[in-house]
This record gives C-alpha cells, sequence and structure tokens, in this order.
C-alpha cells in the first residue's frame, strides 16, 4: 500500500494544467463511444461474435457488450468531471486494451481505430498515475474538505 500512495503522491504533485483539459476530453470521449455502444450493441455484439481470437458464449456476450458500455459510459463521465478518475481510468484499461488487441485481430475495411484505441489506452494509463488534477470535483471537494476544518 505503501508504493500505491508514492504513486498518488507524485501523480498529484506532478500534474501539469495542461493535462486537465485532456482528461476532460478523453472523458467526454469514452462517453459518447459508450453511448454509442448502447445505441448500436448489436453492431458491436457481431464485431465481437464474427471474430475468431475470442469466443464467447451468446449468455456471456450480450452481457459483456452491454457491460462494456456501460463502464465507458459511467467511466468517461467519472474522468470529465474529475471524480475518482485513477479508479474509472484503471478499471477502463482492461477494456481498451481488448480493443487494441482486437482491432488487430479483426480486419474490417478502412479499420484505422487502432491508433485511438492505442492514443486512448497510453491517456488512461497516464490518467490512472496523474489523476485528475486542478480543475476537477475532487479538488474541489478537497478545498472545501479543507476550509470547514
Amino acid at each position: 500500500m505503501n508504493t500505491v500512495h508514492k504513486i498518488e503522491t507524485w501523480g498529484n504533485t506532478h500534474h501539469p494544467l495542461v493535462l486537465d483539459p485532456i482528461r476532460i476530453a478523453l472523458g467526454i470521449f469514452l462517453a459518447f463511444k459508450g453511448a454509442s455502444f448502447i445505441n448500436n450493441s448489436y453492431t458491436l455484439h457481431a464485431i465481437i461474435a464474427n471474430q475468431n481470437a475470442i469466443t464467447l458464449p451468446e449468455t456471456i456476450l450480450m452481457p459483456a457488450v452491454y457491460a462494456i458500455a456501460f463502464i465507458h459510459l459511467i467511466g468517461g463521465m467519472m474522468l470529465a468531471l474529475g471524480i475518482f478518475s485513477r479508479i474509472a481510468s484503471l478499471v477502463q484499461i482492461p477494456i481498451v486494451l481488448g480493443a487494441v488487441l482486437l482491432s488487430n485481430a479483426v480486419q474490417l475495411p478502412g479499420n484505422s481505430s487502432v491508433w485511438l484505441s492505442i492514443v486512448t489506452l497510453v491517456l488512461l494509463m497516464v490518467f490512472c498515475v496523474v489523476g485528475s488534477g486542478k480543475l476537477s470535483i475532487e479538488k474541489i471537494m478537497e478545498n472545501q474538505h479543507t476550509i470547514f476544518n
């Protein structure tokens, strides 16, 4: 637990202000991606079902599609608002890593989403370390807590 605390402290003290708009944009992007997955859940289902890298039974596949969509939607909103950004990033890293691996396994025409997935994965790893920053609800709540104590 000491190492986690050291990483959190380092991230809080070495967080440039320029990362806050990037975190907000990433959160909005992921929230819209989650909403898009909800609206097009059968398309995502078809992409996952028709590839050869992962074989999941139908009873697991559709709940997994909805779980991915809701994690992106809720996690994206949490990132954009700066609420538990490290946890929101950490939860989304396996999903985006799966998207990077799945993008390589599925050869769709004009598949340029692999670069977007890689950039998203790197940014999630960055925000998993550096956290929310100054433009976040976490920081506002922290400042209010110190004012009232």
